[in-house]
């Protein structure tokens, strides 16, 4: 099959009939023409569709190891600098398509399958570990341009640490409850997975925490319509259809649902490993998924970074305040933002190294940097774009006012220094859509909160960090003798 474009993503999400809730009403139809659905899936078709434009096709897809066919780039297993460069850009055209809004475009858990597939050794001689399973599955998914959601969160019941779910009640987190000669039997439920139920397959992992309990440690992918299988909903961020008044939400909303396991069946060639607790720890950080990952999502923080640029500079622009120095100030905040997520993208991939299975790896130092950083400085350019917009950011009519008899007042009253009224209220209103919509702070609530909790990245990044060679030279100095 190869790489994939818009229609056949659409015809075979429909085609799929997963089952789905939104606002307590299983979803029924063509869930491509759903209302909460609809602008997402239009947006990745697009995405899709960008895989076979003539001008860029070699840049978003290589030729297929088995068929021959053009497969998808995010799939390349980089082996050179020259393949991880290749990657980035294929990022890019996706990031710039999506403004880098999208936050799991489908190049994410592309990547992240990847990594795993090239990181399967590793569970090779391990206790209920199936390595070749896990290269089935990337196989697969490279040849048939699969699309994945993933969750790996397990419900916010009690985040204490001494916190022990009672084994005589009905699971909450997911777990394994039974194996039989067909596979395994998870019940319970995971968390926040967005796009759940809006992809071919369902990818789920644990990762380490403080308590692991042995039923809990598992790996595995199965197609979202399997039966038990469930996806719970949020409610929606779209604020209405128009482009006009919701020029974000309608095209890009990300919904996010809660994973119900009743009683789900994994097959046996699903599973990559159970019920093996080290595994479950290791494999996470000793793969090449952080690198990789990272890699990834920090090509499209930095289209997201040059889209905030654009609009704080239109919003200045358009009502003539860009002499003040302390504007001149907040805008040199994002400059500086976007030219140190530059820089880091780009040391990661000049101080790539081969990992021990022979691919190879983006330095995962400025990687981790980068993902301190960025959980910070988001914020703060939504609220440098909120304070230049100040109270022009409140009064913001709507499309059918401009198409009314008070257009008249609309244009006299709205106006910008540079531009007309309806242009002005275009882009106030794409900038309220980005930091002060129910969709704009979830996008900064989800940058936040990427990687999980930032006081634990940097604790993680000091704890990994090469600190040796450092104090080596402070104690050569200290034990140095005084030289006259």
């Amino acid at each position: 099959m190869g790489a994939i474009d818009g229609e056949n993503f659409i015809n075979r999400l429909n085609g799929l009939n997963s089952e789905i809730w939104f606002d307590g009403e299983k979803v029924e139809g063509l869930i491509s023409e759903h209302s909460a659905f609809k602008g997402l899936i239009h947006t990745k078709a697009s995405l899709y569709d960008l895989q076979h434009d003539p001008k860029i096709k070699n840049e978003m897809t290589f030729k297929s190891p088995i068929s021959g066919e053009a497969i998808g780039l995010s799939y390349l297993q980089p082996k050179t600098k020259e393949d991880l460069i290749k990657r980035r850009k294929m990022f890019e055209h996706w990031a710039k398509q999506t403004f880098g809004i999208m936050g799991r475009s489908p190049d994410y858990l592309n990547t992240v399958l990847m990594s795993f597939a090239s990181s399967a050794s590793f569970l090779e001689g391990k206790e209920k570990c199936f390595p070749n399973n896990l290269l089935a599955l990337y196989e697969m998914a490279r040849e048939k341009d699969l699309s994945f959601t993933h969750t790996f969160i397990s419900p916010q019941v009690n985040r204490s640490q001494i916190y022990f779910e009672n084994s005589k009640d009905e699971p909450i987190t997911a777990k394994v409850i039974d194996e039989n000669e067909e596979g395994i039997v998870i019940k319970g439920a995971r968390l926040l997975a967005t796009q759940g139920g809006l992809t071919d397959e369902v990818l789920v992992f644990s990762v380490a925490r403080f308590l692991f309990k042995v039923d809990e440690a598992f790996a595995f992918s199965i197609p979202s319509n399997t039966k038990g299988l469930k996806f719970i909903c949020r409610d929606t961020l779209i604020g209405g259809e128009s482009s006009f008044n919701h020029p974000l939400s309608s095209r890009y909303e990300e919904m996010d649902s809660i994973v119900v396991f009743d009683n789900v069946l994994v097959p046996w060639d699903r599973v990559f490993y159970y019920n093996n607790v080290e595994v479950a720890e290791d494999f996470i950080t000793q793969s090449s998924f952080h690198p990789f990952a990272k890699h990834q999502v920090l090509t499209r923080q930095i289209e997201k970074t040059k889209f905030i640029l654009g609009i704080a500079e239109l919003l200045i622009e358009t009502i003539n305040i860009s002499e003040f120095q302390h504007i001149q100030e907040k805008m040199s905040e994002i400059i500086i933002g976007l030219e140190t997520m530059k820089a880091l993208l780009e040391k990661s991939e000049n101080d790539a190294t081969l990992d021990e299975w022979g691919y190879m790896r983006p330095d995962i130092v400025p990687l981790k940097v980068a993902s301190n950083i960025f959980p910070k400085i988001y914020p703060r350019f939504s609220e440098i774009v909120q304070i230049l917009g100040a109270s022009g950011m409140i009064s913001l009519p709507t499309e059918k006012a401009f198409h009314s008899i008070i257009r008249t007042e609309l244009d006299q009253y709205l106006q910008g220094a540079t531009k007309t009224a309806e242009e002005r209220v275009k882009i106030f209103r794409l900038a309220w859509d980005l930091t002060m919509s129910s969709f704009g702070t979830r996008q900064t609530q989800y940058e936040r909160f990427f990687y999980g909790d930032p006081v634990r990245l940097s604790s993680d990044l000091y704890k990994s960090y090469p600190k040796n060679d450092y104090v080596k030279t402070v104690r050569n100095f200290l034990d140095s003798k005084t030289k006259d």
